[in-house]
């Protein structure tokens, strides 16, 4: 199962890091689709993913040592802004070869920042390893994202990690995932300690004892004794009858309670097909420093988790949003792909990560290449013809060639100019759509601007670039306030998004986000409007007397004529309406849009040469603004509906926050261990509420918002 030894070189991830590659680095196309596993790892921020695919890739000889997160060099984490940040920031695709399986390791980030890449790991996936720290424990986020998993079906298992940590408590690790994960969550081994430190992992099927791989790179293994067996019988019948429970056979529990021997092959059997069915979880254990319990977990990766013939496709769409027949993993079927992932490299350009559904991806073949449902993001809806001139096998950071890539492999394409995260790869005379998988909605809004004049093009064209992949972010150009304002997930999101401008060389500042406020009258008021301007030749004349009165929120303008005798010509009645409406827009006290306002205008003078249309739109605007120096203004602010997901434990304290943010509750409903509360809050609450909520809640509450209405801002 072990493959080992190689004498190819090849970068691993970084300038000047080097990795040893055995057949095992699957640079080469997989053949068919049921020797392919897509794999997942997922889990909070710090639980040591990336540290375990390190482990994997030292373990099968595709590298000679183990990289670093915090030096940077390991093989998933070559972005500068993961190096920078000593985390995982996107998803990274790392195949092994195992026994003649290609075993696609999806690395995805933990932090709840990067929910947009670990949902696009996702749907690349047809399983998920959840990997939890067994000094750590289990947070709020990763029940939610198992949660998320149990709705989409997939498979899943657990690898407790660092059982090598002084503080590592695997028993108490166990009984979280229980706890939060649900009782079909049961453990294959258990581990040995001898002197303080773990020495063994007893396997409670097949009652033996496996260590650290030898220098062959397999693990030492032994009977296990009869005094180990005792202690842990009561695990190792709890994990049967859980295996027998999901059994097909409806004899088996019968002939095991009746005390029978049930055949080791036949519980492997049906603990494989029920992992792949994804009704059963196990748990393994594995410490990647010392290398324990990573054969195991190689064999089960290979054996246990299904291939992409076993998962349903997502559903294919016409361009004109017709169905189409559901698809199956067929390499002879019609083309059907999806860009999980888009980066820029500093030689190839766009590169774009592609999971092939249906039928065989060819390099130099023309294909289609279209967008839907993120306009509201900024990617307005698009389809082009392209030509896939090269196709690569991704491996972290480097690519090898491939001649093509068969339907439930992962590729990457370069040099497709039109393409973004989310798009769907097809046949340029077959052209489909798959609707893209749910984005997490940018709540952090960050306002940068040029450091000077001349580099604002740059900037523009950084943002659009780092945009195109990466659908987690939305470039606003707020209209009231002129500001480019930058939403982002997270901090840490927000934080990437500023190291990837600054590596291209775009010279910029963050500044204050402004509300964005509005003016209107507390009480009415006149307005003598007067542009009289003689200096030789033709001149300016202009008077205008108005009334303003305020209205109802959210009633708008009204403009009423009430002029008699003629005193102002109809055409120019128009022109003051247009100096108020200039004005309004410019704001009358903080430069801020007067609205809810009724103008009568009911008298003025006019000249028979002088007067003309400009003068009597200066002197509308002149006549709102004395009108609102002998006037009272109220300034009025922006309140957003809010709706919050929160764990039950964190409702306390979520509302009496809300409080002090001069939120209003408006009602709560409680829905498996979470609590939906529903208030109104000012938007200058709400500024850096999404790092607050999480902060709050471990990172376990969510919220949405949606505009409301302007109120009057307190005094």
């Amino acid at each position: 199962m072990s493959a080992k030894n190689g004498n190819s070189q090849g970068k691993a991830g970084g300038p000047g890091k080097e990795a040893r590659r055995n057949d095992a680095t699957a640079g080469l196309a997989a053949e068919q689709a049921d020797m392919i596993r897509n794999v997942a790892l997922v889990g909070h921020s710090g639980a040591g993913k990336t540290t375990l695919v390190e482990a994997l890739l030292a373990a099968t000889g595709v590298i000679s040592r183990m990289g670093s997160v915090v030096d940077g060099t390991t093989v998933g984490d070559s972005d500068p802004a993961a190096v920078h940040q000593q985390r995982s920031v996107g998803l990274s695709v790392v195949p092994l070869l195992l026994d003649g399986v290609k075993v696609n390791l999806i690395d995805t980030p933990g932090y709840a920042d990067f929910t947009g890449e670990l949902r696009a790991g996702l749907r690349a996936a047809d399983a998920a390893l959840f990997v939890v720290s067994a000094n750590d424990g289990v947070d709020a986020a990763t029940v939610a994202l198992w949660q998320e998993c149990e709705r989409a079906g997939t498979p899943r298992a657990v690898a407790v990690s660092r059982l090598d940590h002084p503080r590592a408590d695997y028993d108490a690790a166990v009984a979280a995932c229980r706890d939060a994960f649900g009782e079909s969550v049961l453990p294959l081994q258990l581990p040995l300690r001898e002197g303080g430190e773990v020495s063994g992992l007893l396997d409670l099927l097949g009652r033996t004892v496996s260590g650290t791989a030898d220098d062959g790179g397999q693990p030492a293994r032994r009977p296990a004794e009869q005094a180990e067996l005792a202690a842990v019988e009561g695990n190792r019948a709890e994990l049967i009858e859980g295996i027998i429970a999901e059994s097909e056979d409806e004899t088996l529990m019968d002939r095991y309670l009746g005390g029978e021997e049930i055949a080791l092959d036949t519980l492997v059997a049906d603990l494989e097909t029920a992992v792949a069915r994804g009704s059963f979880f196990p748990v393994l254990a594995v410490s990647a420093l010392t290398g324990l319990g990573l054969a195991e977990l190689l064999e089960f990766l290979r054996r246990a988790f299904p291939s992409p013939l076993e998962r349903a496709l997502p559903e294919a769409t016409g361009l004109d949003g017709a169905p189409r027949k559901r698809l199956s993993c067929d390499p002879d079927g019609p083309l059907l792909a999806e860009v999980v992932r888009t980066s820029v490299d500093s030689f190839l350009g766009k590169v774009c990560l592609v999971r092939v559904f249906s039928g065989t991806l060819r390099e130099d073949t023309a294909v289609h290449v279209g967008g839907r449902g993120l306009s509201g993001r900024g990617h307005p809806d698009h389809d082009a013809d392209e030509r896939a001139s090269h196709l690569y096998s991704p491996w972290g950071p480097a690519l090898r060639a491939v001649p093509y890539c068969v339907a439930g492999d992962i590729c990457a394409l370069s040099k497709v100019a039109s393409a973004e995260t989310g798009d769907t790869v097809s046949a340029k005379d077959d052209p489909m759509l798959i609707k893209v998988w749910e984005m997490p909605e940018p709540l952090l809004p960050l306002a940068v601007e040029a450091a000077a004049r001349s580099d604002e093009d740059a900037l523009a064209k950084g943002l659009a670039r780092i945009a195109a992949g990466d659908p987690a972010l939305r470039v606003e150009r707020n209209p009231e306030t002129h500001q480019l304002v930058l939403w982002c997930t997270g901090q840490a999101h927000a934080d990437v998004v500023l190291d990837r401008l600054r590596e291209q060389g775009v010279k910029l500042q963050t500044v204050d986000v402004i509300t964005p406020l509005r003016e209107t009258f507390a009480a009415p008021a006149s307005g003598h409007g007067r542009y009289v301007k003689q200096s030789g030749g033709h001149g300016q004349f202009a008077i205008c007397d108005i009334d303003v009165e305020p209205l109802e929120r959210g009633a708008g303008f009204e403009f009423v004529d009430k002029v008699v005798g003629g005193v102002i010509p109809g055409p120019f009645i128009t022109s003051v309406e247009k100096g108020v409406r200039a004005q309004m827009q410019k704001g009358v006290a903080e430069g801020f849009p007067v609205v809810d306002i009724r103008v009568t205008l009911h008298g003025g003078k006019t000249h028979s040469v002088d007067s003309s249309d400009a003068a009597f739109q200066a002197a509308g605007a002149l006549a709102l603004r004395e009108a609102a120096a002998a006037g009272r203004i109220q300034l009025l602010e922006p309140v957003s509906s809010v709706v919050l997901r929160v764990p039950d434990d964190y409702v306390g304290a979520v509302m009496s926050d809300l409080s002090a943010r001069r939120g209003r509750l408006t009602g709560t409903s409680s829905e498996e261990g979470y609590t939906e509360i529903t208030a109104e809050v000012p938007d200058k609450e709400l500024l850096r509420y999404a790092l607050d909520l999480r902060a709050l809640t471990a990172g376990g509450g969510s919220f949405q918002r949606s505009y409301l209405r302007h109120e009057p801002v307190p005094s």
